[in-house]
C-alpha cells in the first residue's frame, strides 16, 4: 500500500516568529531554543528534529477539527522557525517517524471517528502504515508520539 505523509503547511506559523515573547504569551505560545532542557524538539512542519542553536516555537494546534466527533483533539507542537519547505512525501519516512521508539497510529473513517489504533516503534511503521490504510473504511491516519500522546503528522493512501 503507498502512502503519503505530509507535515503542516509552513506559512500558516511564520506570523508568529514576528512577534515578541510576551505576545507569544499572550497566545499560549512560546519560543524555545534547541536544545529545550535536553528535549528533542520535533518539527510539525519539516518533520525533523531541531538543530543545536536553532529557534522553535512550541504552542497549541488543533489537529483534528470535526465538530461533530468525539475525537476533536488539539494539542502542543514545535515549529522550526527555518521550517521552510512542508515534508510531503509519497513512500519515505521523516526522521522524527523513523527516529522515534513508540509511535501511536491512529485511524479515522470518514466520520473522523476513530476505528482502530496501535503503538508501533518508529522502525516498524511502515507494515501497520500499510494495513491499517488497507481496511477500507479507513480514510486517514494520524501519527503521534505515544509517550506524550503529541500530534505528528497525517498519513494518507497515495
Amino acid at each position: 500500500m503507498s502512502y503519503r505523509i505530509s507535515g503542516l503547511s509552513a506559512a500558516a506559523f511564520q506570523p508568529l516568529f514576528a512577534l515578541g515573547d510576551d505576545a507569544l504569551l499572550a497566545q499560549g505560545a512560546r519560543r524555545c531554543r534547541a536544545p529545550m532542557e535536553g528535549a528533542r524538539m520535533p518539527c510539525r512542519v519539516s518533520l525533523r528534529y531541531t538543530r543545536p542553536s536553532e529557534t522553535a516555537i512550541l504552542l497549541a494546534y488543533s489537529h483534528l477539527e470535526a465538530p461533530r466527533s468525539p475525537f476533536r483533539a488539539s494539542g502542543p507542537i514545535f515549529v522550526r522557525e527555518s521550517a521552510g519547505e512542508t515534508f510531503d512525501r509519497v513512500g519515505e519516512l521523516p526522521e522524527v517517524l523513523s527516529q522515534s521508539t513508540a509511535l501511536s497510529l491512529r485511524a479515522y473513517d470518514a466520520d473522523d471517528m476513530m476505528v482502530d489504533a496501535e503503538v508501533v516503534p518508529g522502525a516498524g511503521v511502515e507494515p501497520v502504515i500499510a494495513r491499517l490504510l488497507g481496511r477500507p473504511e479507513v480514510r486517514f491516519l494520524h501519527a503521534h508520539f505515544a509517550p506524550r500522546g503529541c500530534y505528528l503528522a497525517r498519513i494518507d493512501r497515495a
